[in-house]
């Protein structure tokens, strides 16, 4: 076998964003919710299902899927490849947009369900050392939850480290499966939850079309390409900046050694700028 990057923005609406193969993403979710168990996710409405002619344009920055159950519960995953300005403004703007627009401006307020967020992160956020962290609004002294209807979830990829042999619960092998597919030739021998499985059938590329697969080349391309551009504008913008940090000291070199009396000549040797540039910076 050999599986997709489930990162890949094509891999991870297949698996997650998949109407006829829900099986993962409702055994996703119930891994990372903390519903009771007569309240666990059984069924699912996506709302963005996976359509791959949309998906042509390649890796995005942030790749969701949208999705409801049955008692009005509304779940948001997000794939998230690159740190970016904001990010925690962003998401409780997103998330809150999802909540407030469950009802008209003065509608009945009963009718709103909660809302739960769930980012995967290749970058880390925080000082919590665990990979898996839950977020509520709680009373600052006594953590009492009385603000209640929103959640935010977050596994931090790079701040997963654990091998095969370590995975105890469910979120183990689900973050294990997203960071590590890509590089296994078979599945794990401990996996026993079904949705799981299903992902991992969903991510051996020997059930992917020929279209699908060029869809997911492609994205993962134009990632590597997007990456490069970013890495390359970083590298101007601090050739830019010494650049900008020794013209400011010549600058105050020249200034002071003509307060010195000191020739061309010599300002060039100091400062290894030709006499032709100092006379231009004087």
């Amino acid at each position: 076998m050999k599986f997709v990057d489930v990162t890949n923005d094509i891999a991870f609406r297949k698996i997650f964003g998949n109407e006829n193969k829900k099986k993962s993403l409702i055994s996703f979710l119930n891994a990372v919710i903390s519903l009771p168990k007569n309240e666990l996710i059984v069924d699912v409405e996506i709302t963005n299902p996976y359509q791959l002619g949309k998906l042509s344009d390649g890796k995005s920055t942030i790749v969701d899927v949208k999705a409801k159950d049955k008692n009005g519960n509304i779940f948001i995953v997000e794939m998230q490849i690159a740190e970016f300005d904001f990010f925690h403004k962003r998401i409780l703007y997103y998330t809150s947009q999802s909540y407030v627009s469950q009802i008209d401006k003065g509608g009945n307020y009963k009718k709103l369900s909660p809302v739960y967020f769930i980012g995967i992160l290749e970058f880390e956020i925080g000082q919590n050392p665990n990979y898996f962290s839950k977020h509520k609004v709680l009373d600052v002294e006594t953590k009492e939850q009385v603000i209640q209807d929103v959640e935010f979830n977050f596994i931090e990829l790079p701040k997963f480290t654990k091998t095969i042999v370590e995975l105890k619960s469910n979120i183990d092998q689900w973050t294990y499966f997203i960071k590590n597919a890509e590089n296994l030739d078979v599945i794990p021998e401990n996996v026993h939850d079904e949705g799981l499985k299903e992902a991992y059938t969903e991510a051996n590329q020997q059930n992917w079309t020929k279209q699908e697969l060029e869809e997911y080349t492609r994205a993962s391309i134009k990632e590597q390409d997007d990456i490069g551009r970013l890495e390359f504008a970083l590298k101007k913008a601090v050739e830019k900046a010494e650049r900008n940090t020794e013209r400011k000291r010549n600058l105050e070199i020249i200034i002071q050694g003509k307060k010195m009396g000191l020739s061309n000549s010599d300002l060039s040797k100091l400062t290894g700028l030709s006499e032709e540039e100092i006379e231009k910076l004087n």
